[in-house]
């Protein structure tokens, strides 16, 4: 199997309103193990993450460091056989629950980009310490943590991949990651279009259904239109990344089109529930908030934008 498969589990668990860290595990911390990691290592964790006794993060984002990557300040010096690493880290999914953490941090704050790499902690090593379960505004089905690493030590060999190689890792993943991002907007997007549709059919005002007015169908017919460009595009860059021609600026669009499409069609599906709408017990209200960070995480929409305009 290839990446459809995983596209197809990420659409119907965005479809239902799920935003447990399922995906980033199957979609983007396994690749890093697969592509990247050493024989021991794949044995040691991969049998693991498949069964779901093994739960994994990716530790990226820092207080002080969001999409600029080479600002990372978590440092992991090398003591002999071993990596001593000191920082900390937030916004990181999976972290309460996760058994594994791929830690990016400067094992030589000399060389910029050159000297990140990529450092495996495991639960209970000596001086890692998880934070509180960060209060979102969406997304409740998801642990977003702190990660605290005070004189962790861990042996070289947790290394993953080539020290000094770890941006170039994390920019070769990350159209993936965000292609998977792109595909759950789309979703998350057909499912808010499609609880608008279902209430206004059902809702009536003024002696006739909220959906017979011409505003109504007018909106949701603009929104169906975009939909359908969405679907079309998201199978043609799908087809792109499978053949390994989806370009970083390629995955950076679709990130940006299907999440701003999300967030556009959750807060229209919104406004036609009318008070219905922001109440927790109507399903809209939830997709509404978890959408939310689909703009901001795996790199902002202004990110991407600039990523985009950087190949134009």
């Amino acid at each position: 199997m290839d990446y459809r498969f995983n596209a197809v589990i990420g659409e119907e668990l965005a479809y239902a309103g799920s935003s447990a860290g399922v995906t980033l595990q199957s979609d983007i911390t396994v690749d890093y193990l697969i592509n990247y990691g050493s024989e021991e290592q794949k044995k040691r964790f991969l049998p693991g993450m498949v069964s779901g006794e093994i739960i994994t993060a990716i530790a990226m984002t820092e207080p002080g460091t969001g999409s600029d990557l080479q600002g990372v300040r978590t440092t992991a010096r090398r003591d002999g056989n071993h990596y001593v690493i000191n920082g900390s880290k937030t916004y990181i999914t999976n972290g309460q629950n996760a058994d594994v953490v791929i830690v990016v941090a400067k094992t030589d704050p000399t060389l910029g980009s050159k000297g990140i790499s990529l450092i495996l902690v495991e639960r209970g090593a000596e001086g890692f310490e998880r934070g509180r379960n960060l209060d979102k505004v969406g997304q409740h089905s998801a642990d977003t943590s702190e990660l605290f690493f005070n004189d962790v030590r861990v042996p070289i060999t947790s290394c993953l991949g080539e020290e000094g190689r770890g941006f170039a890792y994390l920019m070769g993943q990350l159209p993936q990651e965000r292609l998977q991002i792109a595909v759950a907007g789309q979703a998350g997007a057909q499912r808010a279009f499609d609880e608008a549709v279902k209430f206004t059919k059902e809702r009536k005002a003024f002696g006739q259904s909220i959906f017979d007015f011409q505003n109504t169908r007018f909106t949701l017919a603009a929104l169906k239109a975009k939909l359908q460009v969405g679907w079309a595009h998201l199978d043609w860059a799908i087809t792109r990344h499978v053949a390994g021609e989806l370009t970083a600026a390629e995955a950076s669009a679709a990130k940006l089109f299907h999440t701003e499409l999300q967030w556009e069609a959750c807060d229209i599906a919104l406004q036609l529930h009318g008070g219905a709408g922001y109440m927790n017990e109507y399903p809209i209200a939830r997709l509404w908030r978890d959408a939310r960070v689909q703009r901001i995480y795996g790199g902002t929409s202004e990110i991407m934008k600039e990523v985009v305009a950087r190949s134009i």
